[in-house]
Formats: structure tokens, C-alpha cells, sequence
């Protein structure tokens, strides 16, 4: 019953909060050029070459109350394909240093299994006004430590379809990778990743998101939902475009031996625009 009106308050809180924020602003308003950079950062798949670094921290793993600091190197790199199509790559490489997984598990530091992704894209939305991407996603066994990683190879389809009106960004992320290949004495992968998300981008480049980044392991039957509230700013260092973002999590659900409770997200996202 706790946990219950514990998703129901925070659930609440940021739907109010950020609703609160986005109707405090002119929506009649024109959109500027910092604005519209910003709003280019909630979409996955925009033509805009990004380095966003990402960290994150969670607590509460397992018995031993185990904590886990991941740092995402994130690059997203747009290439044209022809007047009408472009190719986007979404790379996530994690750093992580984390320690009390399990009982008897000491620390761990060092580099994770590597995501790759690869969106074909119209340059231009729909008539309807929808943007929309899809293609393959990899896993890569590059883990350092047998702790950060599956040591599997793993691949499956992904897709990304989002709307953008005035100042609001909506929109899915979605993947599913198989294991084909690597160490046989480890588990097979199956696993399922859904991103719903909505962002609020004001007209002094200040963005409020709120997604979910939820994740079902067909194996082991488990669910991972993390809920998510950051609070975006687009600024400048120099004449270098850099958006800097806070956040905190609330986890809805998790497995036995993952993590529990509220977790934190700092980014910085370097922007290199044409």
C-alpha cells in the first residue's frame, strides 16, 4: 500500500508541476532560435550533431543496499543520405563504477556493454506533422569486468516516432534485443525497451521533461521503470551551444536485486548546429 501511494504522490506532483510550468508561458508566442535548438534535444532523432554525458546514480541493489554511478557517453550523429533521408547513430557507451550488487561482490569500475543505434529518417515530418525513425539497435559485449556486462552479442529493431506542436514534444522510443552469440555459460538476452516521453520547452530555452525508460526481461520475467523528471537549460560557454540538465527518478518497479527508491541524473549535452 505504500509503494502504491508512493508512485500514485510522485506520479501526481510532476504532472502537476509540470503542467503548472508550461501554461505559465505565452503559447502564442513566435518561437526563437535558442528555443527551437533547445526543442531539437527532445527529439531522439533530429538532424543536430549532440555529445550529451549523462550520469547517473542509483541506490538500493539487492540485500546489501548496493549503489551503481553510470556515466552515459552518448554521441548522436546525423549523416544525409539524400534530399529526403538521413541516418542517425545513437551510440550509449556506459562508464560505471558500482559496488554491493550482491552479497560477497566487492566494487566494480569500468566500461559497460555498448548500445548502438541506427534510425533512417525522413528529413522531413509527415503531412500529419509526425517525425519518425527506425532501423537496427546492437549490443556489444565491451563490458571490462564480468559484473558491467552480458558478454553477449545482441541485436534486434528499433523505432522512435514523435510530434512536436508549438512548444510540446511527445513521442515513443522503442527497442527489443536477442542474444546471438557470446559466452555460452551466460544467460541469453531477450529484452524489451519502451520510452514514452514529453517535453515542455519555454521561450528562455528552458525545457521540462518527464519519461519513463521501462524495460522487460523476457527471461527472467522482470520489469525495470524508472519515472523521470529533468529540468533542461540551453546556454552558452564561449559561443559553444551546451544544454545543461538536472533530474530525479522514482523507480515503480524493479527486480528483487535491482534498485529502489529515488535516484538522481546530472547531463551536460555539447551541441554543434549548422
Amino acid at each position: 500500500m505504500m509503494r502504491v501511494l508512493g508512485y500514485s504522490l510522485v506520479l501526481c506532483l510532476m504532472v502537476l508541476s509540470i503542467r503548472s510550468l508550461a501554461f505559465a508561458q505565452d503559447q502564442q508566442a513566435a518561437a526563437d532560435p535558442a528555443q527551437e535548438l533547445a526543442k531539437k534535444l527532445s527529439n531522439p532523432i533530429a538532424s543536430l550533431v549532440s555529445f550529451p554525458i549523462q550520469f547517473n546514480y542509483d541506490s538500493g541493489y539487492g540485500s546489501t543496499d548496493g549503489s551503481r554511478l553510470q556515466i552515459n557517453v552518448q554521441p548522436v550523429i546525423p549523416v544525409p543520405l539524400s534530399e529526403k533521408w538521413n541516418l542517425i547513430s545513437r551510440t550509449i557507451m556506459p562508464v560505471i563504477s558500482q559496488s554491493g550488487m550482491f552479497p560477497g561482490s566487492g566494487s566494480q569500475f569500468g566500461i559497460g556493454d555498448v548500445t548502438q543505434s541506427v534510425f533512417f529518417s525522413p528529413s522531413a515530418p509527415t503531412k500529419s506533422g509526425l517525425i519518425w525513425g527506425a532501423g537496427p539497435v546492437l549490443l556489444l559485449p565491451t563490458a571490462t569486468d564480468d559484473l558491467l556486462g552480458g558478454e553477449k552479442w545482441g541485436a534486434g529493431p528499433t523505432f522512435v516516432v514523435l510530434k512536436q506542436t508549438g512548444p510540446k514534444t511527445v513521442g515513443l522510443l522503442m527497442n527489443h534485443v536477442w542474444s546471438f552469440a557470446g559466452d555460452d555459460d551466460r544467460a541469453d538476452i531477450s529484452a524489451t525497451f519502451i520510452q514514452p516521453f514529453y517535453s515542455y520547452t519555454t521561450k528562455t530555452a528552458t525545457t521540462f521533461g518527464l519519461n519513463t525508460e521501462a524495460s522487460y526481461n523476457w527471461k527472467t520475467e522482470d520489469w525495470s521503470v524508472p519515472l523521470n523528471l529533468t529540468v533542461s537549460q540551453l546556454t552558452r560557454f564561449a559561443k559553444q551551444p551546451v544544454s545543461v540538465s538536472a533530474g530525479i527518478r522514482y523507480w515503480l518497479d524493479s527486480p528483487d536485486s535491482g534498485p529502489e527508491g529515488f535516484g538522481l541524473r546530472l547531463s551536460v549535452t555539447y551541441l554543434f548546429p549548422k
